[in-house]
């Protein structure tokens, strides 16, 4: 509890002390303090914010380096050795291997806390940062399960701070040119969408063929590990898990899906404006309750929308991908070696690579035929500055949770109907209430945890 501050009774104030506040009060207007503009969570572009960067290893890198023309305030990894370059980089930030001390000593020091962690502890994390009011930054996807990211959504909607997924795509300019291509009728009416990712074939080992390790090794000395496990089940280091292989486990990561659908399901969850699928259905290799399978193919269908009619949007993984356009010409690449998206259309398709990237109608020839539109839609000054720019309060950041928190639960629903792919059996869906009406098991995995370890709680207050 905050404590309640009395003062004694002010003296009268003296024509000199009078002109000396009004040209202090002048000079703070014009450097714009966030104390005087807007109180608390107000940061105006002339001062920078204050940040601490949860997760500063591997990605976590990127994304202080992505934010660093802020003051990079805290930093906090579980694994010193695997951040040493980070934390040499920024001596001046205070120093924390565990996030939940970082937010209780410096919540008066910081404005905003990025969260590159493994997918099963961004919810947490980020709830108790938002709960303290202060701005959010989360790599995707968004959360582990569709639950939280429900709950984020609901919980940033009332705090009223800037938010943003890391999905770079979304503040890129392919994929606001595949929006206004679309809906410029450049292809028609669209009833079928295409996103694939060749991960993780190569990337990290999953399916049926990875079992749980059961020698247990000497947790590494510079490693936090009842952290780095945090609300997941408990069980004992293993470099099987961490730094890098975490994704293919159920406990800890979300799969190839987890792990690319943010990125390249967006161009079509934007470009078709899709709101809730009425249904999805998965068929995969096999997998355990340990570990994600090899490669899946997951196929959902949405209702009409706006102008739009229904439209079946499909994702594969593991190297899976559509069938190949009879319109794309010999010995040219369909989307990228990674990945890509295609949307058919009844006048015609158009493809792109993972983010958005390199957007083109096929064949070549109607793309060189097709007058461009408009660009009506705001361009992005980047998706870490849109961020900060939002944080200071600017217009909202590309992805905010208000467009990637819907944009996860769907992609997490395909690993809800992975559960089931040996049913073959097609999941109805009801979106607004976040329930499978035909098989009451499957909204178990609303919440793939049905309960946080003890001392976790999505909840609990810092």
């Amino acid at each position: 509890m905050e404590s309640v501050r009395t003062e004694k009774p002010k003296s009268p104030v003296t024509r000199r002390e009078f002109l000396e506040t009004a040209i202090a009060a002048s000079a703070a207007l014009t450097i714009a303090p966030r104390f005087v503009l807007g109180g608390q969570g107000f940061t105006p572009p002339s001062e920078k914010l204050n940040i601490a960067c949860v997760g500063a290893g591997g990605m976590g890198a990127n994304d202080v380096e992505g934010v660093s023309s802020e003051n990079i305030y805290a930093l906090c990894d579980v694994d010193y050795d695997r951040a040493a370059e980070t934390l040499r980089k920024y001596p001046k930030a205070k120093k924390y291997t565990d996030w939940r001390k970082l937010l209780d000593q410096e919540k008066n020091n910081i404005d905003a806390v990025t969260v590159t962690t493994p997918d099963h502890s961004h919810a947490i994390i980020a709830m108790a940062a938002i709960k303290l009011g202060k701005h959010v930054r989360v790599q995707k996807p968004l959360t582990q399960t569709i639950l939280e990211a429900r709950k984020l959504a609901e919980a940033v909607r009332e705090a009223g701070v800037a938010t943003q997924m890391g999905n770079q795509g979304h503040a890129g300019e392919g994929n606001r040119l595949i929006c206004e291509w679309v809906w410029d009728g450049a292809i028609g009416e669209v009833r079928e969408a295409h996103c694939w990712t060749n991960r993780p074939k190569g990337f990290w080992p999953q399916g049926e063929h990875v079992n749980r390790p059961t020698e247990i090794p000497a947790v590494p000395s510079n490693m936090n590990w009842d952290v780095w496990v945090g609300p997941s089940p408990y069980r004992p280091y293993h470099p099987a898990y961490a730094p890098h292989d975490w994704r293919g486990w159920w406990d800890f990561g979300c799969g190839a899906i987890g792990d690319m659908a943010c990125h390249i399901m967006d161009t079509a969850h934007w470009a078709l404006k899709l709101g809730h699928p009425t249904s999805v259905h998965a068929s995969s290799t096999p997998f355990t309750d340990e570990v994600y399978p090899l490669g899946s193919v997951v196929r959902y269908k949405f209702p009409a929308r706006e102008d739009m009619p229904p439209v079946d949007v499909t994702w594969h993984d593991g190297g899976l991908m559509p069938k190949r356009p009879e319109e794309l010409e010999e010995g040219r690449m369909l989307g990228e070696w990674g990945g890509g998206v295609l949307l058919v259309g009844d006048e015609g398709k158009l493809m792109c690579g993972v983010y958005g990237n390199n957007p083109r109608l096929i064949p070549e020839s109607r793309m060189q035929s097709y007058e461009l539109p408009p660009k009506t839609i705001p361009r992005s000054p980047g998706t870490y500055q849109g961020w900060i720019r939002a944080c200071k309060g600017g217009p909202p950041a590309s992805s905010n949770f208000d467009v990637s928190g819907p944009l996860t639960e769907i992609s997490l629903l395909g690993n809800v109907a992975i559960q089931f792919a040996d049913r073959n059996q097609e999941l109805e869906w009801d979106g607004e209430n976040m329930r499978v009406t035909n098989l009451e098991e499957a909204n178990e995995f609303m919440h793939q945890q049905n309960q946080y370890r003890l001392g976790w709680s999505l909840d609990q207050p810092i």
